[in-house]
């Protein structure tokens, strides 16, 4: 099955301030603000959403084609997709950088984070006129919003199956655009945040919301999530980590096994489950592109997840 990522792909730049910001700003001071931070060490991981789900999926054996917009510094990163047997011909390139998120974390974990869309200010321009329908899935995450709102007018034209995931681009999304977005949607995903952002800019609720999509799928963190259909609700559990490092791309990595699931013909509660799996082995390491695991591994973990 061709299965198409639209989303963001970013850099993300990490570094360590050994000390705390708040013994270095003097609250009196705030209205000039003027301060440096000497931090210890650089460390870049490759991110966004796109490229963290298509990640993610590479691990569950599939080669989805990622449609999102790269700059000029997306060599490093374009060497590790083509290792992992992805394609770049859904990712335009453009003379700019690619989106980055300067991370600085102090000793007591707070943060100061600078974001540059750069690239991702323009959209991908994919084609979807060649593409089989029938032998089609798309998930359309949070991006460039030019993208976000046109790709599910075009799948929906096509009959695509697309999953719409808004994310942290609900604030930049009308709630006229969110909703038609939404409409013809397998399923809308979020978590539950951002599921009351949603109805919020809407103006819908969760009964209006399905009168739009299939589904609407809100995961709970630790507590897996809620798949609600027209024909009612289920709970799905999560699978246990051995261990919890970070949670920082749960998410993205829970909607590849979502897509994985439905790319193999699963019912969404039962899809529902993979991406719980696949969660797991995400939030074990820093980072949302470090974790690995075997097919065997997979199954392993998904076996504790609650049919």
């Amino acid at each position: 099955m061709n299965i198409f990522v639209s989303g963001s792909l970013a850099l993300d730049r990490i570094m360590t301030f050994p000390g705390r910001f708040q013994d270095h700003i003097l609250p009196e001071k705030l209205h000039i603000l003027n301060i440096c931070f000497l931090v210890e060490g650089l460390e870049e991981r490759f991110g966004g959403t796109a490229g963290n789900i298509a990640y993610n999926l590479s691990l569950l054996g599939e080669s989805p084609t990622i449609l999102a917009t790269a700059g000029k510094d997306f060599d490093d990163y374009a060497k590790r997709l083509r290792a992992l047997g992805l394609t770049m011909k859904g990712i335009r390139h453009v003379a700019d950088f690619t989106a980055s998120a300067y991370i600085t974390t102090d000793q007591s974990d707070n943060q100061i984070t600078g974001f540059n869309p750069g690239a991702m200010k323009r959209p991908s321009e994919f084609d979807f006129d060649r593409v089989p329908p029938g032998d089609a899935l798309a998930i359309v995450s949070p991006g460039n919003v030019t993208d976000m709102v046109e790709y599910p007018r075009k799948l929906r034209e096509l009959k695509i199956p697309f999953l719409f995931d808004p994310g942290q681009q609900i604030p930049a999304l009308s709630g006229e655009q969110l909703a038609s977005a939404i409409e013809g949607s397998a399923a809308l995903v979020s978590n539950d945040y951002e599921l009351e952002m949603i109805m919020k800019a809407t103006g819908l609720g969760v009964d209006g919301l399905l009168e739009l999509t299939s589904a609407v799928v809100t995961t709970l963190g630790g507590e897996g999530c809620v798949v609600r259909e027209n024909g009612g609700e289920k709970r799905v559990g999560a699978a246990k980590p051995d261990r919890v490092a970070d949670p920082t791309g749960a998410g993205d990595a829970f909607r590849a096994g979502l897509i994985k699931g439905l790319a193999e013909g699963r019912g969404l509660p039962d899809a529902c489950r993979l991406g719980a799996a696949c969660a797991s082995f995400c939030v074990e390491l820093p980072g949302t592109q470090e974790h690995t695991f075997s097919m065997e591994e997979f199954q392993t973990r998904l076996d504790t997840v609650p049919a």
